[in-house]
C-alpha cells in the first residue's frame, strides 16, 4: 500500500461520498498512478458536504483530486497524471512518438469520451424519471456507442492503448468504468476485455482499496478535521 502519512506527495480526497460514487471519485486516478510506480503518498481528507474555504484556493470548484508534490500543487486529474507520468517512464514513455501517442490518448479520454459519460450519469441517475432525460437517453446511448466503436477499432488486438500501459490507460479505464453497468461495454468485447485487464492489475486494486478505506460511514463536519466551518 502506497499510503504513507510521512510522504512528501499529498493527495487531497473526500472523507465521505454517497454509495453510488464510492470507487469512482477521481482521486482514484493519481492513487492508481502512484501504486503503479511504487510512489508513496499521504492523504489529506476533506469534507465533501461542507468543503473548507482554503480548498477553493487550490481547486476553484472545490473538487478533488488536488496534489501537493513537495510544494508543487496541481488540480485536475489529467494534469496530475501528466505530472506523475513525467516522473516515471513506465507511465509516460520517453520515446518521442510513444510519448505523443500517450498524450493524445490521455486527452482523448477526457475530451472525446468522458463528457458523454458525464451526460449519461446525468440522464440515468441525477435526472432519472425526468421527461427530458427519457427523451435524451436513446440518442445519447447511440452517440456513445459510436464513440466506443471507434475506440474499440483503434485498440484492436493491442493490450493497451499505445502497446505499453501508461497514464492514458489509467484515464481511459476510469472513464469506461462509468459505463460498466450498461450494455455499452458488453456489446463491445474488445473494450470489456480491456477494462477487465486493467482493473485486474494489482495497483488498481490497491488504489481502489485505499480510496474506499478513506470513506467514513457518514458525512463529517469540517471541524472534525481541524477546519473552521
Amino acid at each position: 500500500m502506497a499510503v504513507n502519512p510521512q510522504a512528501s506527495l499529498v493527495i487531497t480526497a473526500f472523507d465521505w461520498v454517497p454509495d453510488f460514487a464510492r470507487g469512482f471519485v477521481r482521486d482514484l486516478r493519481p492513487r492508481w498512478a502512484c501504486e503503479e510506480i511504487g510512489l508513496a503518498y499521504a492523504e489529506r481528507l476533506i469534507s465533501a458536504v461542507k468543503r473548507p474555504a482554503e480548498h477553493f484556493r487550490d481547486q476553484p470548484w472545490g473538487q478533488v483530486p488536488v496534489i501537493d508534490d513537495a510544494g508543487i500543487r496541481l488540480f485536475e486529474s489529467g494534469a496530475i497524471l501528466l505530472h506523475l507520468g513525467e516522473r516515471h517512464p513506465d507511465l509516460l514513455p520517453v520515446d518521442p512518438q510513444l510519448r505523443a501517442d500517450t498524450l493524445s490518448w490521455l486527452f482523448a479520454a477526457f475530451n472525446s469520451v468522458e463528457p458523454m459519460m458525464f451526460e449519461l450519469g446525468t440522464v440515468t441517475l441525477f435526472a432519472a424519471g425526468e421527461p427530458w432525460a427519457e427523451l435524451r437517453r436513446p440518442s445519447l446511448m447511440a452517440f456513445i456507442g459510436g464513440r466506443l466503436d471507434r475506440l474499440a477499432t483503434a485498440l484492436g488486438d493491442r493490450e493497451w492503448l499505445t502497446g505499453q500501459f501508461s497514464i492514458a490507460d489509467i484515464a481511459m479505464v476510469t472513464v469506461l468504468r462509468e459505463a460498466q453497468d450498461t450494455d455499452l461495454l458488453t456489446e463491445r468485447p474488445v473494450l470489456a476485455a480491456y477494462l477487465a485487464r486493467a482493473t485486474a492489475r494489482p495497483a488498481f486494486g490497491r488504489a481502489l482499496a485505499a480510496q474506499l478505506a478513506a470513506f467514513g460511514d457518514g458525512p463529517t463536519s469540517p471541524t472534525q478535521h481541524g477546519e473552521t466551518p
